[in-house]
């Protein structure tokens, strides 16, 4: 790395305005190929965040800064940031502590998974139109990118046309950070939001941000393998998970970026399925009348599709990008239910005791 050494300290001599070191930023992330896939794919977002954030400014700071100048420490302090970021290859959130998602900040570490779905897209439109709209509900607020901000407030994203009233009872499964949960809090303001995970440790980084956006009174975390600990009693208009879902194929090519995430919160067995399908045959017993599921399986569309040849699985669109995430009424999984208890069996007798 020593040409990259002299690249920095020709940078820290050369430069002076922050525009001139997110240029500089982008241009070492191509250089040396560094992964950038995990919260953002745009090397100019990343960029951003390194130098934005080492400056204690808002990562979509306005176009009149960009021009100010840095001094010598400050310099220091994003190339220093940046060659962690190429040598290392980490994750730049792992590196700050600090994801967003939804337009929310959220702390992570290497303990979680790095917030990264699609799903925020849903939750802005507080799935409209399967629940009706609510111009209540507001962002808790942030100042990071908004990755979706774009998108139509009423985008079609394929779900079903019924705009019921809003859910009273939501359960975000494989919660992780909590920024799932945590963001479905913020656009449903009248929703008690339960949180799963099987992960102990997961779930203290969760607790960490439920503490900071100050919403311990309507997120309730619980340790769970999926439906275990939940209460059966518990029924929920609408539960939301983002599983594990990679295969094993993809799991043995993953980029060096993303081994420093947790295996567990990847892998889920050979075709990836392994959680979906007993989330499938499960999630009716805990769902009202009118419940939907939405599940992301990402890359193991095409084997779930194989899986359940008969079944037309609704697969939403998406305004920003990604693929991967289906919604399924109550009544579509009591349709289908024994399909789904197939392989949820076959999982449970394959599992060592």
């Amino acid at each position: 790395m020593a040409v990259l050494q002299a690249q920095l300290v020709e940078a820290s001599q050369s430069l002076y305005s922050i525009r001139d070191f997110i240029r500089f930023c982008v241009t070492q992330l191509r250089r040396y190929d560094v992964v950038v896939a995990q919260g953002t794919s745009d090397e100019f977002a990343e960029a951003s965040a390194i130098v934005l954030h080492t400056l204690s400014l808002d990562w979509s700071a306005d176009e009149q800064i960009l021009d100010c100048r840095l001094t010598d420490s400050e310099k220091q302090e994003v190339l220093t940031l940046l060659q962690e970021r190429i040598t290392l290859r980490m994750p730049l959130s792992y590196l700050i502590n600090l994801a967003y998602f939804c337009d929310l900040p959220f702390y992570v570490d290497e303990r979680v998974l790095i917030p990264r779905s699609p799903i925020a897209e849903l939750i802005r439109q507080q799935f409209y139109p399967y629940f009706d709209a609510d111009e209540r509900a507001q962002p808790l607020g942030a100042t990071g990118p908004k990755a979706d901000a774009d998108a139509s407030p009423f985008f079609n994203h394929g779900l079903e046309l019924k705009q019921l009233a809003h859910p009273e009872r939501i359960l975000d499964m494989c919660t992780g950070s909590g920024c799932i949960a945590i963001a479905l809090a913020s656009r449903f303001i009248d929703a008690s939001v339960d949180a799963a995970d099987i992960d102990k440790a997961a779930l203290e980084v969760a607790s960490v941000n439920v503490d900071h956006h100050n919403v311990n009174h309507q997120v309730n975390l619980i340790e769970s393998d999926l439906f275990s600990k939940i209460p059966a009693e518990n029924q929920y208009e609408l539960i939301v998970t983002n599983p594990p879902y990679v295969d094993a194929e993809d799991m043995a090519n993953l980029p060096q970026e993303f081994l420093y995430e947790p295996d567990h919160a990847l892998a889920a067995g050979q075709d990836g399925l392994d959680l979906v399908h007993r989330i499938l045959y499960e999630a009716p017993d805990y769902l009202t009348r009118d419940g939907l599921l939405v599940c992301e399986v990402g890359n193991s569309e095409w084997a779930l599709n194989q899986a359940y040849p008969e079944i037309q699985f609704d697969w939403l669109r998406f305004a920003n990008g990604g693929r991967g995430i289906f919604a399924i009424t109550y009544e579509e999984l009591m349709d289908h239910r024994d399909e789904f208890a197939q392989y949820a069996m076959a999982l449970t007798q394959n599992t060592p005791s």
